[in-house]
């Protein structure tokens, strides 16, 4: 592996006046011979065992390069893995992560791809605690693999794909050059992954068949009668022949690059461009192989791959070489071994619990029967809160931000799951430019602060990034993936958010998946509905709370929102602090839900009662 730095012109700032190119912390020197070599296994295997990886990798900046080859040579031992028989492979799936544990917290090993990994981990601040998912799915991965639909089909391939991609985002991330996929992008992203998943099906189906898996969904071979069988046989029939078309020409149809590198920075969209066009290359290689598709693995010729690659190196040249990076930091103190990342301890999470209330308050026990899955807050009154007092709007939105901080840590402490706080919505752009201007720093100043970052809530973001800031964007989705695995409280944050917005934007993708025929607009149902919200796993709501003596629903989440409780309340919402929440839940606790059904007996009074020391009632 070459260790020299890249000779690329050195960036100008804007009066033209050179800028130094920052030298890495710590390079790979002949003081480290061990790790040059770990890095050079790990370079090779890449190589070896996916040369389309390897092509895209050198595309990039060299130094990333080392870093990428580490986690993909991770990758393909998780692979090969994968390929062991089912009664050994858990342990050693389980033997591999924990060595990958410990390599993390003493920083040495001798297993080469592991060393690697870890040294790019440590220089990059990388937290592998991401991959969990798709060590689970090799670990617990079986022979005889049948999905029946292309949701299962989508969630096993994202577990096994998705976390080493999302490594490579967070890699160019700490490099300065982040890749920020919009909110109004997110369809065209999964398609793309759809359609690289749906390739590299096509081109591993040889060995998945030998090895007594079959990874297209019955809903795709229930359209070629006879084709399953034919497949699990190993036998090239006119059905099979026709599945293999018709998914070939799925995969060309999804991978597709344009709408995701629109305004991307130009040194990652080569990387993306490239990858499209390879991955349509490797479709052409399907396309020829024919029934040898199902006897070995179709690979594009030199000829084809160079007529990609050639172009794509000078493009490539060109977009880093005007791009300063941020040096990889030298690998900081050891860390113990709880907390290495992969895989951790459930009681060992370097979270705190919320901090107490001020007056010692403590949550009501309510029944489990009678507890709400899903609370929203439309957090209505801070301008009139601070109008009362003679002051600025602005503060009465700063005063706000910390009854958000109350309610979150109530949220916590009665163990609410899901909790939707109306922050920004699309129609509050109408009010005057200086309050919208203070409320968007007053966004940027909670995210920076981020006050929940070390509590155990995984936070999401609602809403569309139109006329947003492309910063307050990229804060908010790095917020929503850093804290994905967090499981105490799903906290989802409505900012430039209109329900209104949110059905049409669904209806925009229902009627794109009917397009590209993945839905039969004539067996359309709730659920396929649900599949195509913003964040379709979003529970509905239960409670809907809404301060400051108003009482509409103001197009806040219509769809989840249909059976939702009502709840309203005269204080503002500065004045709020967790008990309020409290009693808020108490009263849902009280009431008869029927969604149309008989009554349910109402609740006896030892069902809902307030713990000791808890205060009573407060409006």
């Amino acid at each position: 592996m070459s260790t020299t730095p890249r000779s690329t012109p050195a960036p100008h700032d804007a009066s033209g006046q050179t800028r130094p190119r920052p030298a890495p912390a710590r390079a790979l020197t002949a003081e480290a011979p061990a790790l040059r070599a770990a890095y050079r296994v790990c370079r090779r295997t890449t190589r070896r065992e996916d040369p389309g990886i390897h092509a895209l990798v050198q595309l990039m900046p060299a130094e990333l390069r080392p870093a990428c080859w580490a986690l993909w040579a991770a990758a393909s031992v998780l692979d090969d893995l994968a390929d062991v028989p089912a009664a050994e492979r858990a342990a050693r799936v389980e033997a591999w992560t924990q060595a990958l544990r410990h390599d993390q917290a003493v920083g040495a090993g001798s297993d080469p791809v592991r060393r690697a990994l870890v040294d790019a981990a440590d220089r990059w601040r990388l937290d592998l605690g991401g991959l969990r998912d798709a060590m689970v799915r090799t670990r617990e991965d079986v022979h005889g693999l049948r999905l029946d639909d292309w949701a299962a089909w989508r969630a096993w391939c994202n577990q096994a794909l998705v976390p080493w991609v999302d490594q490579v985002l967070h890699l160019f991330d700490r490099a300065g050059v982040p890749v920020t996929f919009r909110l109004d992008r997110q369809a065209d992203y999964q398609r793309f992954v759809d359609g690289a998943q749906l390739t590299d099906t096509l081109t591993d189906l040889s060995t998945d068949l030998a090895h007594d898996r079959l990874p297209i969904p019955r809903e795709a071979m229930d359209r070629f009668p006879g084709a399953e069988e034919d497949l699990l046989a190993g036998r090239w029939s006119p059905a099979v022949a026709a599945l293999v078309a018709d998914l070939t020409a799925l995969a060309r149809r999804r991978v597709v690059s344009r709408p995701l590198t629109r305004g991307m920075h130009p040194g990652p969209a080569v990387v993306l461009d490239t990858a499209a066009a390879l991955l349509r290359t490797q479709l052409d290689a399907v396309e020829a192989a024919g029934a040898a598709v199902l006897k070995r693995v179709p690979r594009p010729s030199v000829a084809a791959r160079a007529r990609v690659l050639v172009p794509a190196r000078v493009r490539s040249a060109l977009a880093w070489s005007l791009t300063p990076l941020n040096a990889p930091t030298a690998p900081g103190p050891r860390r113990p071994s709880g907390t290495a990342g992969l895989p951790r301890p459930a009681a060992d999470t370097g979270l705190r619990p919320p901090p107490p209330h001020p007056g010692g308050a403590k949550p009501p026990r309510i029944a489990a029967d009678r507890m709400p899955a899903h609370v929203a807050v439309i957090m209505d009154g801070n301008g009139r809160w601070a109008e009362q007092r003679g002051l600025p709007r602005s503060e009465g939105h700063r005063a706000g931000t910390a009854a958000a901080h109350e309610v979150i840590y109530g949220a916590l402490e009665i163990g609410l799951r899901h909790l939707t706080l109306y922050t920004l919505s699309t129609e509050n752009w109408k009010r005057g430019r200086e309050e919208i201007s203070e409320l968007i720093a007053t966004l940027r100043g909670e995210l920076a602060e981020n006050s929940v970052r070390d509590l155990d809530v995984h936070q999401r973001w609602a809403g569309s990034p139109d006329r947003l800031p492309e910063d307050l964007v990229h804060s908010l989705r790095l917020d929503e993936h850093r804290t994905r695995d967090r499981t105490g409280l799903t906290l989802t944050v409505c900012i430039n958010y209109g329900g209104r917005d949110e059905v049409v934007r669904t209806a925009a993708a229902i009627a794109r998946a009917a397009r590209d025929g993945d839905l039969d607009p004539h067996q359309l149902g709730e659920d396929d509905f649900v599949r195509h919200l913003p964040h379709p796993g979003m529970p509905d709501v239960d409670l809907l709370w809404r301060t400051g003596g108003e009482q509409r629903t103001s197009n806040f989440l219509p769809w989840h929102a249909a059976y939702a409780e009502l709840y309203f309340t005269p204080g503002y919402w500065p004045d709020v602090d967790r008990r309020d929440l409290w009693e808020a839940i108490t009263e849902y606790g009280r009431r008869q839900r029927r969604h149309g059904a008989v009554p349910a007996p109402l609740a006896s009074p030892e069902n809902v009662r307030p713990s000791p020391g808890s205060p009573g009632p407060r409006h």
